[in-house]
Order: C-alpha cells, then sequence, then structure tokens
C-alpha cells in the first residue's frame, strides 16, 4: 500500500532544541517549520527547547529523565524518548543523535566511532597520537558511546540518512551498513539569509569594530572546536605568508582562545590575528571576509562552509570535510589533502592573496551554493520519509 506523502505524522527526538546555538538544532527548527508549513503533523520529543524558536504549530512533548553521569545520559534520555514515542502512533519517528529504536536516523554529526578517529589526527606526532588513543580508551564515555552507537546500528533502522558520501564510507566501514538501508542528503541552507546587497554595509561596520581598513585581505576561520578545526596549522600556516602582504585572518567561534592568543605571539603573528569570539550573526564576520579558511580534521558536511559559499566566499578547507564534495577546485577554492602540511595550506592563501583570483573564486562559490538549495534538499527528506512510513506500514 502506497503512503502519501502529504499529512504525514512525524516525530523528532533530540534531547535539546535550542535553535540558537545553532548546527543540528537550528535544522531541527528549520525542517520543522517547512514541514508544519506543508500541513504535516510534526511532533517533537526533547528534554528542553525554546519555543519562541520554533514553529507554532510543532507539537512538543516534555522528555523527563532522572539525573544520571554524562557517559549514561544518551542511554538514558533515549529509554525515556522511546517510551514517550509508545504512546504517540506516530507513522515515522526520526533522531538525529544517539537514539537506537527509532524508524530513520540522521546522525549529523557523523558517526561517534569516525570522529574520534578523526581527532586522533590534530596530533602531529604518530606517537602523540597513539597515546592519545590509549588515553581515550580509558574514558568511561568512550566505551559507553560506542556500545551505544553499535546498538544504533546493528539493529538495522528503516531508514539511515548520510550527511554527505564521507560519511556514507564511514557507515559502511565501520558498521557495514546494508546499502539499501542507507540515502544520502546533504544539508541545505536558506540563501535568502545572505542578501548581497547587506555586504557594503556590514563589511564597512564590521571591519572598523575590528580595527581593519578596506585595504586588508581578510580570511575568515570559525569553528567552536579550535583544535579540531585545524586552528593551530592555520596559525602555523599563517606566519609562512609573506610579511608585508596586506593579510589579516579573523577567527570567529569560542571565546576560549588563551591558547591560541599565545601561540599567535610566539609566531611573531599577533597584529595579523582578530580574536572576535562567539558572533552571534555569522553574516557580519562572512560578508566582512574577503575568503573563508576551514582546514578541519574532521567535519561531515560543514553548515559554515556551505553559507561561507552562499555568500560569495572562496573556500579553503580539507578531504575530511563532507562540505568538500560539492566544491570543484580551484574553482570555488582549495581542497588540501592534510591540515599539518603548512606549505599546501599556506599556497593555498598565498593564491587567495591576488583580488582577481578571488574574484574568479567568489563568482564560482555563489553558482555553487545556488545548486543546492533548501527545498531540495526538503523534497528528498519528504522521499526519506514516506519511504520509511511505507516500509513500516508493509512491516
Amino acid at each position: 500500500m502506497e503512503i502519501a506523502v502529504h499529512n504525514m505524522n512525524l516525530a523528532f527526538c533530540h534531547e535539546r532544541v535550542l535553535p540558537s546555538r545553532g548546527g543540528c538544532e537550528t535544522y531541527i527548527a528549520d525542517l520543522a517549520r517547512r514541514l508544519t508549513a506543508d500541513g504535516h503533523d510534526v511532533h517533537l520529543y526533547a528534554r528542553c527547547w525554546d519555543a519562541a524558536a520554533l514553529p507554532a504549530a510543532l507539537n512538543i512533548h516534555r522528555v523527563s529523565v532522572p539525573r544520571a553521569p554524562r557517559f549514561l545520559r544518551p542511554w538514558v534520555f533515549g529509554a525515556a524518548c522511546r517510551r514517550a514515542l509508545a504512546c504517540g502512533n506516530h507513522q515515522v519517528t526520526v533522531g538525529f543523535d544517539k537514539l537506537p529504536g527509532l524508524d530513520v536516523l540522521y546522525p549529523q554529526g557523523g558517526l561517534y566511532a569516525a570522529t574520534v578517529a578523526h581527532n586522533l589526527l590534530k596530533y602531529r606526532q604518530p606517537l602523540v597520537r597513539r597515546l592519545a588513543g590509549w588515553l581515550r580508551m580509558l574514558d568511561p564515555s568512550h566505551a559507553s558511546y560506542l556500545a551505544l552507537e553499535r546498538s544504533q546500528y546493528r539493529r538495522q533502522p528503516l531508514l539511515v540518512i548520510a550527511i554527505s558520501e564521507m560519511v556514507r564510507r564511514h557507515f559502511e566501514e565501520y558498521y557495514h551498513l546494508d546499502k539499501d538501508n542507507l540515502r544520502m542528503v546533504r544539508i541545505a541552507i536558506n540563501l535568502d539569509r545572505f542578501d548581497e546587497r547587506d555586504r557594503p554595509r556590514r563589511r564597512l561596520e564590521w571591519r572598523q569594530q575590528w580595527g581593519l581598513s578596506p585595504e586588508h585581505t581578510v580570511a575568515l576561520f570559525a569553528g567552536m572546536n579550535y583544535r579540531l578545526k585545524g586552528l593551530e596549522p592555520l596559525l602555523r600556516a599563517v606566519a609562512l605568508l609573506p610579511a608585508d602582504s596586506p593579510f589579516h585572518l579573523v577567527v570567529a567561534g569560542s571565546p576560549d582562545t588563551t591558547a591560541f592568543e599565545r601561540l599567535a605571539r610566539r609566531l611573531k603573528i599577533a597584529e595579523r590575528v582578530r580574536f572576535i569570539g562567539y558572533c552571534p550573526d555569522m553574516r557580519n564576520s562572512y560578508f566582512a571576509a574577503d575568503f573563508f579558511v576551514h582546514p578541519t580534521f574532521y567535519d561531515p558536511c560543514s553548515l559554515v562552509v556551505l553559507e561561507a559559499l552562499a555568500c560569495g566566499l572562496p573556500v579553503i578547507t580539507t578531504r575530511y570535510n563532507g562540505a568538500a564534495e560539492v566544491m570543484h577546485p580551484p574553482r570555488e577554492g582549495f581542497v588540501i589533502d592534510d591540515p599539518h602540511d603548512l606549505d599546501q595550506l599556506a599556497g593555498a592563501m598565498k593564491q587567495l592573496l591576488d583580488p582577481a583570483r578571488r574574484a574568479a573564486c567568489a563568482q564560482a562559490a555563489r553558482r555553487t551554493a545556488a545548486q543546492w538549495t533548501f527545498e531540495h534538499h526538503y523534497r528528498q527528506m519528504l522521499a526519506v520519509f514516506a519511504e520509511a512510513a511505507a516500509r513500516k506500514h508493509a512491516a
């Protein structure tokens, strides 16, 4: 029996949905808003949420959980969530994190096992990597999260959505997931949020706030986990750029910058780096910059890279970023093999010091971003939900 796409009853499960935190929580709000606008009956099961940032038509169910140690928290929330869902009679249940037993899993953070492996890459010395790996084995949270992830995928959910081809490969490599149960749907952004008419005003205003002039060539780095996103090798690569170039780096994200400011001083580049901390409206940073550099050691599909492309920024990232799959280097920028390859990273930045090269890459970046819109993404997600509902009904 064919299940109609219209008027589906869907349940989303995520411990916290506070869209101001960005990432997956913003995505859940955007997807729920689009689904409810189409008349679908969407329910959210969460421990806490920001009602003002969520659509009014969303049905929200509080999942009460007892206090538990950090390494047991996902287990406790998952069990409580499944108990709450048992009364819901939903066509499809959807999990976005460590939640076994649901119909569709869409882990936007990728696989925990892959994250751990890639986290070790941030250490330059192989011996240090091995030591860090051994220490990780002593962490009870590590063992707990691995066990939870194995239980998620050993049961073979109806459908698993990979956020990029890289993540799809990880599903097959780590858990031998049946290809018939795997779908690939990239995340997408709302291009309307990045109105080019805003650029001149924001560029002038925020460069002035950061003590930068219109003549400076500004690279933007953005992230919360600075080590995983490659800020250390980036600072070392900046030290290789010509001292007389008008280059400056703006670092946005976590306010915890002490260690990196110390490294910048040691590398004698402190005057060329602005640490601006948390940026509530990233459009200010994007429009003030000339290009975006994200030498990450792991990103399933970096939202900030997609946003930078949408803002017409040339991008430098790595092959460890699923978002690099939408790029056609050197058309929109560069994809480097290893963040620790300082010569390659510095060489890519040197090329983008050329205004003509930047202008060509900027045009290509906007064209690439426009090819994959949130509406395309939404239609693919609807197809996945309809397929999951049909499979569940047939079973």
